[in-house]
């Protein structure tokens, strides 16, 4: 019982600290905005893959950092309505 307690209160310790971790209450939606942030993040952060693409695309470095931080806006489109 001491060691479900202690891993649920790990749990709740990395949700608190990271965002990305989701939580009960957190929507399919939200996950996946969630999961193409830090995709595109891990992109842009990373020069020589975000080389590797743009050579694989044919578009300037710049150009497609531009167009990858424009997506981060909204990744996978407008979230769905919510009923009440």
């Amino acid at each position: 019982m001491a060691d479900k307690l202690r891993t649920t209160q790990q749990l709740e310790q990395l949700q608190a600290r990271y965002v990305g971790t989701g939580h009960a209450d957190t929507t399919k939606f939200e996950w996946i905005s969630n999961l193409h942030r830090d995709t595109y993040a891990s992109y842009i952060g990373h020069p020589p893959l975000l080389e590797y693409m743009a050579i694989g695309t044919g578009e300037p470095m710049a150009k497609l950092r531009t167009k990858l931080i424009e997506k981060m806006i909204q990744p996978v489109g407008k979230p769905p309505e919510k009923e009440d």
